[in-house]
């Protein structure tokens, strides 16, 4: 071959290898303007100051800081969930907040349900339960009654009292509301062998298992987020929230073998009568020992 014919073919192909990467870098500057058109995405705000029941959170230090500013971007920019939350957040306030404040426990301890329900009776993969989350051993060591039939732990006022409850004991121990909210995720025995360990009595000394050392921050984020919705960029108008369900209650004292039946005759139907009350597991109720209270439609 001679020397023009290899400038030739030298020349088609590096002309060839240009149309090539020309075509690349304009496939990837297209994904690029797909992909942010329209598009504004802003690191959350981050308070200057903030406190948990009236103790400071130490933000001056780096690692606590960005241990919030991670819970603060996870839930603030999981929009559909923290839309639920804020819309569902009136409608069990209205009952945790006074049981809270009758027990002596602050405010601040509603968040700690958000932290662990999302405000719902979920269940974890652990067989925790209700909004607050109660193992069954814990629940029943708090009063709350587990059966076939029945299961207290998704009856919000009696499952917020026995949270009441425990946080007390947590707070009695440990001398701190930050302390007893970690407690209430790794357990008071835990948190009494990693403060003996580790030689500290701080909270935020401590160094934690993941999901403890994440748990106090994600509190305190659903408590930035639920203060301030607009700050992080939900518009929720009053009529927009799960308003309280008008209800009365029902002494029971005899047993109720057919609860399909029993709400006909209350007016209602077995659907509301079980959403109304989730804690009543099954189409009876057999009252033993004592008697129970049924929510049920407010009739006018």
């Amino acid at each position: 071959m001679n020397t023009k014919s290899i400038l030739i073919v030298l020349l088609s192909g590096t002309i060839l290898l240009s149309i090539i990467l020309a075509s690349r870098y304009t496939e990837i500057d297209d994904q690029e303007d797909n992909m942010t058109e329209g598009m504004q995405i802003y690191p959350v705000l981050i308070p200057s100051s903030l406190d948990f029941c009236g103790e400071p959170v130490p933000l001056d230090r780096f690692e606590i800081k960005e241990r919030l500013d991670r819970e603060l971007l996870v839930n603030a920019f999981w929009q559909s969930n923290a839309t639920l939350i804020i819309k569902r957040s009136k409608r069990c306030f209205k009952i945790i907040e006074p049981i809270l404040k009758r027990n002596g426990v602050p405010e601040d301890f509603k968040y700690l349900a958000v932290a662990e329900s999302g405000l719902q009776n979920a269940i974890s993969s652990a067989g925790a339960k209700g909004i607050w989350q109660f193992m069954a051993s814990s629940a029943k060591r708090y009063g709350l009654e587990i059966t076939d039939e029945v299961d207290e732990r998704y009856d919000l006022e009696k499952a917020t009292e026995a949270a009441c409850e425990y946080l007390l004991k947590g707070y009695a121990q440990f001398g701190s509301w930050t302390m007893a909210a970690a407690a209430y995720n790794r357990g008071n025995n835990g948190i009494r062998r990693d403060l003996k360990k580790q030689l500290i009595s701080d909270y935020y000394d401590m160094h934690l298992n993941s999901e403890t050392a994440r748990y106090v921050f994600r509190i305190l984020a659903f408590k930035t987020i639920m203060q301030n919705p607009k700050l992080y960029g939900y518009h929720i108008k009053n009529k927009d929230y799960y308003g309280i369900i008008p209800t009365q209650n029902i002494t029971v004292d005899t047993t109720i073998g057919n609860l399909s039946e029993y709400a006909n005759q209350m007016g209602t139907n077995y659907h509301i009568l079980k959403t109304l009350n989730p804690w009543i597991l099954r189409n009876q109720l057999p009252v033993r020992n004592d008697t129970y209270t049924i929510k049920a439609p407010l009739v006018d």
